[in-house]
């Protein structure tokens, strides 16, 4: 039987989807091939609007689903191609579709957690089994459903006798705490991307900062950046989870209500230092005895950002995942291919003691081929 799965990955910085073919029949997976594609403006603006409620929001979701199922089959198709492999070849694929709400634990006591996409429609054009929805059945163990990499982390980037931090810094950051026993912490920190995108995309017209270099032209506003901080969801503790229902334009806009006046420089500045001390704090907090911060996701890319973190955390040996052998930008994708394996394989792909559900379970629904 194959052992070569594809793993997708659509994250909250909404800049696009990040597709590996990851095959596992060694002693330990290996990508293959990777393949990404930018989502055009117009799905792009669609997925971000998506995030509050507003008209006819069922109709615009559903069509916005079959869109980003479309987009997912070409990267698959794309992936298909670079390894002259047929879609007969791949097990399954896993598909974490687009994030658009995600309130765990609330309103009813267990709360919910919603991805679009249509993982029927992404089979059909495939012809691979999809794997699809892998945060529900954790949020319905009362979980956080997220975050799930921790478990991925451990296997790819734990050391024997040493711990291991992992930082993804997607429009979200989280961190996965890999104990040298063996022990795994996970949990959301706080604002990723999603606020300086935001910022960078008002003033510039560019979807992001790259490398962070208009923050670096900026100064920090401390005042400003104290009222950031304040924000309560980064004083709970752990199992925690967010999203754009609490990092978003409108919380950043009403933080902003006594520096209208500020340069816009000097808010992308601060806002990138928010991120930055939201995740060394976390990383300081729960270090112990690490001497490694690995840094994955679009963030490992901006370099002010990465200066940043290695001055905050200077105990810390700040790296891209690179270092330890996956590439950034393919962590979270191949996630997802680990994750549809468990499924496939019919054992759990949660930690219990990152999501606070009552016990592990099989994450995921399959759609056949």
């Amino acid at each position: 039987m194959s052992d070569l799965y594809i793993g997708l990955m659509s994250g909250t910085s909404l800049d696009g989807i990040d597709g590996v073919l990851a095959d596992f029949s060694g002693p330990r997976m290996v990508v293959t091939h990777h393949a990404s594609a930018p989502f055009s403006t117009e799905l792009r603006a669609e997925l971000l609007a998506l995030n509050t409620s507003g008209d006819n929001e069922l109709h615009r979701a559903a069509l916005a689903g079959n869109a980003l199922s479309r987009a997912y089959a070409d990267v698959v198709h794309t992936l298909l191609q670079q390894s002259g492999l047929p879609a007969s070849a791949i097990q399954a694929m896993g598909a974490h579709g687009q994030t658009v709400r995600h309130r765990p634990q609330e309103f009813d006591g267990t709360g919910y957690t919603l991805q679009l996409g249509n993982p029927a429609l992404l089979a059909e054009r495939a012809g691979i089994a999809v794997v699809a929805d892998f945060r529900s059945r954790d949020v319905a163990a009362g979980g956080q459903g997220a975050p799930l990499v921790p478990a991925f982390h451990q296997g790819v980037f734990g050391r024997p006798n040493e711990t291991v931090l992992v930082l993804n810094i997607g429009g979200i950051s989280n961190l996965s705490v890999l104990g040298a026993d063996g022990t795994v912490i996970g949990f959301d920190c706080g604002p990723g991307n999603a606020l300086m995108d935001h910022w960078c995309q008002q003033h510039t017209g560019q979807p992001f900062d790259a490398s962070g270099a208009w923050a670096a032209t900026g100064s920090v506003l401390p005042d400003l950046l104290a009222s950031l901080l304040q924000e309560p969801f980064l004083h709970k503790t752990p199992p925690k989870s967010t999203g754009r229902d609490l990092f978003n334009p409108a919380w950043l806009s009403r933080k902003l209500g006594l520096f209208q006046a500020a340069a816009p420089a000097d808010v992308q500045a601060t806002l990138t230092e928010f991120t930055v001390s939201a995740c060394s704090t976390s990383a300081e907090s729960y270090k112990n005895n690490s001497n490694i911060l690995a840094v994955c996701g679009g963030g490992a890319l901006n370099h002010h950002l990465m200066r940043r973190l290695q001055t905050t955390c200077p105990t810390l040996q700040v790296v891209a995942t690179d270092a330890l052998g996956l590439p950034a930008l393919q962590v979270e994708a191949a996630a997802f291919a680990w994750l549809a394996r468990q499924t496939v394989r019919d054992e759990p792909g949660n930690l219990p003691r990152v999501t606070g559900a009552a016990g592990m379970r099989v994450l995921g629904a399959i759609h056949p081929a």
